[in-house]
């Protein structure tokens, strides 16, 4: 009975150990394709938030009680990109 067992745990680490090696690669590029995609993900977030004129508009007040009296609920965020009363502060 011992004779049978020994080889056919030798056969199943055989494949053990290749299968185990794969799984361990195949983390490790998922882990890095999750952190580029998470990279890719912010550098396209921060373009966007760069894009609100907010801070450069005169009616901007920076004041966190009130950031723009004409549209306060549109203030600093997205919807303040092609804002139609927008006026560029004259320094």
């Amino acid at each position: 009975m011992l004779s049978l067992t020994v080889p056919f745990i030798e056969f199943i680490q055989s494949l053990i150990v290749p299968f185990c090696f794969i799984i361990a690669w195949v983390f490790i590029v998922m882990l890095g394709s999750s952190v580029i995609g998470i990279i890719v993900d912010v550098i396209k977030r921060s373009k966007k938030m760069h894009e609100i004129p907010c801070s450069h508009c005169q009616y901007f007040t920076n004041d966190y009680h009130l950031k723009c009296p004409v549209n306060p609920f549109q203030a600093n965020t997205e919807e303040a990109i092609n804002c139609k009363d927008y006026q560029m502060r004259e320094y």
